[in-house]
């Protein structure tokens, strides 16, 4: 199943689980200017999960069955370096170039290196970056997360910045308003991440409960996902 008109310019999306990634999906797909043909994601091969949220690899599966959307996931080796990661995604992205698609999707807000970073080390050879949310507001588009009906818990937060208390907890009101005022809403600068598990681009909602919460390098909290 792909999403938007056989017209419009197709697209795969860079696919976290997240809250940016999924908003950033929902606002192409929103749009009558690009078709979702695909999403990617990568995922550590040794603990079997998504890189930066720490979630199962079955529940991003999960995600992907439940927005109707095809999902392709690349293998990260245990502590794997730029090189490598630079090329295990140019070989995914082969495929899909081969299929004619040119354009990849990020939810990328407002770091400039990072934009940088997929703009000219990882989209090369005739692929072009969308950032739909590209300079908007980070509370404005905390604001609109909620008000589309997204659900979504945190995954994982950075121990310099917030508590443990922080993490398995409920993206909603609450959690936003006992933000500490140096921490971006969006956790744009790798504060907290998260899992979306409900919302108006889902058929039916991701099952789950909340497991043990470990602490990994010394610094970031991790709430395991179990599913359910």
């Amino acid at each position: 199943m792909t999403s938007g008109s056989s017209y419009a310019i197709p697209v795969i999306v860079s696919f976290s689980g997240g809250k940016d990634s999924v908003l950033a999906l929902y606002t192409v797909m929103r749009s009558h200017r690009y078709r979702v043909v695909g999403l990617l994601t990568s995922v550590n091969a040794v603990y079997d999960r998504v890189t930066m949220q720490g979630i199962r690899r079955v529940l991003i599966q999960q995600q992907a069955r439940a927005l109707g959307i095809p999902l392709t996931i690349v293998e990260l080796p245990e502590r794997c370096s730029n090189e490598e990661y630079e090329a295990r995604m140019r070989t995914a992205l082969a495929r899909f170039q081969a299929m004619g698609v040119r354009h990849c999707v990020f939810g990328d807000i407002f770091l400039e290196d990072v934009r940088r970073y997929r703009e000219e080390r990882l989209l090369r050879g005739g692929w072009q970056g969308v950032f739909p949310l590209w300079g908007r507001n980070t509370r404005y588009l905390v604001e609109e997360f909620l008000r589309l009906g997204f659900r979504a818990v945190v995954t994982c937060v950075d121990g310099q910045v917030l508590d443990a208390s922080y993490v398995g907890r409920e993206l909603d009101r609450t959690f936003f308003s006992a933000l500490p005022a140096d921490v971006d809403p969006c956790g744009e600068n790798g504060e907290f991440h998260t899992f979306v598990y409900d919302g108006p681009l889902f058929a039916y909602s991701i099952r789950f409960r909340c497991g043990p919460v470990v602490l990994r390098e010394q610094r970031f909290y991790y709430c395991d996902l179990i599913p359910e």
